[in-house]
C-alpha cells in the first residue's frame, strides 16, 4: 500500500482491496463539467455526495470503504461540449 500525505491530508491506495465481502476494485468516478460554473462549495458537496453514493452502493455502507474513493472532477471551457449537435457556449450558462 502507498501512502502519500499532502497538506496533513492522507491518501491511501491499495488494489484490489477487501471490504467487507471478497475483494473489490477501488471506484474511480470521473465527472466533467463546464468551467466556471461551480463554486469552490459546489466542487466539495459534489465531491462529498459522490463519495458517500459509492460507499453506500459498493462499499455496502461501510465509511472505511470511502478511503478508496477516488473522485476525478475535470473542468472544461464551454467550447468542449456539446448538446444535440449544438456546440455550447459559455454564454449559455452566464459565464461571459
Amino acid at each position: 500500500m502507498k501512502e502519500q500525505k499532502k497538506n496533513d491530508v492522507h491518501f491511501l491506495w491499495e488494489r484490489p482491496i477487501k471490504v467487507n465481502k471478497g475483494e473489490k476494485e477501488m471506484p474511480i468516478v470521473t465527472v466533467k463539467t463546464v468551467e466556471g460554473l461551480l463554486t469552490p462549495e459546489k466542487k466539495s458537496e459534489l465531491h462529498q455526495k459522490l463519495s458517500d453514493l459509492l460507499v453506500e452502493i459498493e462499499g455496502g455502507g461501510n465509511p472505511k470503504f470511502a478511503r478508496f474513493v477516488v473522485v476525478n472532477l475535470t473542468e472544461e471551457p464551454a467550447e468542449n461540449f456539446s448538446g444535440g449537435g449544438i456546440q455550447l457556449k459559455p454564454e449559455m450558462f452566464g459565464l461571459k
